[in-house]
């Protein structure tokens, strides 16, 4: 699984003109199931977002996780993190889950952020999205969880 987060002052996402996930502080987080993903590796995923520690504590380092600040979570289905990029000038997506394990995993995902934090808010698998967000400070970082047993 891959989660590509961005700390966000603010951070939407429209489709057909129409919003249909929005925070406010928070993260904002493209997220990816690769070929070989399962629960496991979304939970794992899951885990390590809610507890990364982005935020700045009374200091100004970053010392405080999403649950630390009580931050909004808004996450955004995106295959394109897969892509393979290593040769000529067009993606392969041939590395990314197939679509139905793919929106089961995101599905599950957002399943278990629910569960366990406060503010979720959520893209929409498959449709085409107009994501905007104002990126505090810039913050952007990739995390990847590999199935068990592989190294990509």
């Amino acid at each position: 699984m891959i989660g590509l987060l961005q700390r966000v002052s603010e951070a939407a996402v429209r489709v057909d003109g129409q919003t249909v996930g929005a925070i406010g502080p928070g993260l904002m987080v493209l997220v990816c199931a690769e070929k070989g993903d399962t629960e496991r590796e979304a939970e794992a995923l899951l885990a390590k977002l809610l507890t990364y520690r982005v935020f700045p504590d009374e200091a100004g380092k970053m010392n405080r996780s999403l649950v630390d600040v009580g931050g909004g979570l808004l996450l955004v289905p995106q295959f394109t993190l897969a892509a393979d990029t290593r040769s000529g000038t067009r993606p392969s997506f041939s590395p990314a889950a197939a679509p139905e394990d793919g929106r089961r995993l995101f599905e599950h995902v957002v399943r278990q952020a629910r569960a366990s934090h406060g503010i979720v808010e959520t893209g929409q698998f498959g449709a085409d999205m107009k994501v905007s967000l104002i990126n505090d400070g810039p913050v952007t970082i990739w995390l990847r969880i590999d199935p068990v047993g592989t190294s990509r």
